[in-house]
């Protein structure tokens, strides 16, 4: 069997897999976010914080929530990190700097998952599971929250009520995530992962010398890496590491973690406005991008010319030979096409086209299929500009799901969709043009340029993965890309949570007649047109500097 036709079976099984969980998983989500019973331990939760979870709350203060959640878990996870030296459980590592202690507390609070330290090498036991793998759970329940709060908005009307924060982020640990992880941990442990408490051992002879190697919770912190869209690695190698990622069916099983959540929301969100056919078209218009960046990805590997990739079958630098330029590529486009971060594979050495594929995905802000909740809700963002760009070209006032979308609604939309690019550009901007930050390069030219701007969309996307070769371990880049990770999660979900109390007050309009069916083939066709051609003009100046001329200089 060809490595081609090898790939394209690992894509046909990924694909079969996603549709068999796809239906009872979205339609599981939907009544964990519509019921109105409370179990007994997550009362004793919202007893402790103080919370009333049957309390409805508006837009202000479920943002007030979210904002206030995370301040407190941004502050947590930085003097857990500072103390770790005195900490039980640290393995003999010292305490954290502070530059690096707020990179890493800001990266894995908004979903990030960015790292700029070596992790075998610098969090203990305490550090990795109590702090870094309880932020996987509630980071990712956080960006569920903001996106089901959206889809109440558009199924709600003449109330501004969104539901209860509190309620939600606990149900979806509890009833979604929790769950999930338990069972993906020990189907990671059976294919070779390690789940031990292990300290700091000899493993053998390496180059003349001992090699040390410490054990870990790694399965049960590698499931909810994947499964929440998060992404940092138990170790420095991320998931081309044997102890995180050892056989192609864990490298295809993590894949589906990755998608597993993003995908079936699009399930969920049908079932609670009340039309699924509406979650179709946003699934198609998600499975169409997914799917044509895989083939590109894969093209661009396997077809790439030169006499050293004709003997290797492909472009094989940088990839695990155990799962072969297929297995690297699939992992590459669902890692950067969501907001998961993880790597199986050194994208910097990926063909210049290559790595603009992966840059390309993350440009169009993660939503195909997306992380977990911002996915879903960067999808609608664009499906709203989508109906409005339509009801320009007729002539009329656009509706969407029964919501007219007047100049509120699309400034907040526009907002939206200008934050992240206004970071990743500005930081890029003044990092090539001070003197400083272009020290940590590895590479000159287009391919340097491509390390400071990977590392800028990695951390406004709120993505995390590394490009490689760029030393992101400064006083400049630690608070810098730990600043752009706090402002690319937090204020998109202010005109996020702005958008849904506006739609959540209106009342509903009729259908008529010149009403743009949004859940037809044509208006997915014109949804994934808009994504790109807006990608592309605000994106292409800058693309253009580095993974495409250096691809057209191949």
């Amino acid at each position: 069997m060809s490595p081609v036709t090898a790939g394209v079976l690992q894509l046909l099984a990924l694909i079969a897999a996603l549709a068999l969980a796809y239906r009872p998983l979205g339609d599981h989500m939907a009544r964990v976010y519509s019921s109105e019973k409370h179990y007994k331990p997550e009362k004793w939760i919202y007893k402790a914080i103080g919370a009333n979870p049957s309390a409805e709350m508006r837009w202000p203060a479920y943002l007030r929530a979210v904002l206030a959640f995370s301040a407190v878990s941004v502050l947590f996870l930085y003097l857990l990190q500072r103390l770790q030296g005195v900490l039980p459980g640290s393995l003999g590592f010292v305490s954290i700097d502070p530059d690096q202690a707020f990179n890493t507390a800001a990266s894995f609070v908004a979903n990030t998952n960015w790292q700029s330290y070596y992790g075998e090498q610098a969090m203990g036991h305490v550090v990795q599971t109590g702090g870094l793998a309880v932020q996987n759970f509630v980071s990712a329940a956080v960006g569920m929250a903001v996106a089901v709060a959206l889809v109440r908005g558009f199924a709600r009307s003449r109330t501004g009520e969104l539901g209860n924060f509190w309620a939600d982020l606990v149900r979806g640990v509890f009833r979604i995530l929790l769950p999930i992880s338990v069972v993906g941990a020990i189907v990671l442990v059976a294919c070779g992962v390690i789940q031990n408490f292990a300290g700091i051992h000899e493993v053998g002879q390496f180059m003349g010398g001992t090699q040390q190697w410490n054990g870990g919770a790694v399965a049960s912190q590698e499931v909810i890496k994947e499964l929440g869209t998060n992404g940092g690695g138990y170790f420095n190698a991320n998931s081309a590491h044997p102890f995180e990622n050892p056989t192609p069916f864990s490298n295809l099983f993590e894949v589906f973690l990755i998608l597993l959540i993003p995908f079936a929301l699009t399930r969920t969100f049908g079932r609670m406005v009340g039309s699924l056919r509406q979650g179709y078209a946003i699934l198609a218009t998600m499975g169409i991008i997914w799917v044509g960046f895989t083939a590109l990805m894969m093209w661009t590997e396997f077809a790439h010319p030169g006499p050293a990739f004709d003997v290797a079958g492909g472009a094989m630098e940088g990839k695990e030979t155990r799962f072969g330029i297929a297995g690297s590529s699939i992992f590459a486009v669902a890692t950067t096409l969501t907001s998961t971060g993880a790597v199986n594979s050194f994208h910097s050495s990926y063909t210049g086209f290559g790595g603009g594929i992966t840059m390309l995905g993350m440009q169009l802000g993660e939503i195909a299929p997306g992380g977990v909740g911002s996915g879903l809700y960067g999808m609608l963002i664009m499906a709203i500009i989508a109906v409005f760009i339509a009801g320009l070209m007729v002539g009329r006032t656009p509706e969407y799901l029964g919501k007219k979308i007047g100049t509120r609604e699309i400034k907040l939309a526009a907002c939206y969709i200008l934050v992240t690019p206004a970071l990743v550009l500005c930081f890029t901007a003044a990092a090539m043009a001070l003197p400083t930050p272009g020290n940590s390069m590895t590479n000159s030219g287009a391919h340097g340029f491509s390390e400071i701007l990977y590392a800028y969309t990695s951390g406004a996307n709120n993505n995390g993965s590394a490009f490689a070769g760029l030393n992101a371990d400064t006083q400049w880049f630690n608070s810098t890309i730990g600043i752009a990770m706090l402002l690319g999660r937090f204020l998109p979900m202010v005109f996020v949570l702005a958008l849904a109390g506006s739609l959540a007050e209106q009342k509903p309009v009729p259908e008529t007649a010149g009403t743009l069916r949004t859940d037809k083939p044509l208006y997915a066709g014109l949804l994934v047109g808009t994504i790109l051609i807006i990608t592309g003009l605000t994106y292409f100046p800058a693309l253009a500097l580095g993974p495409l001329a250096e691809g057209l200089a191949a």
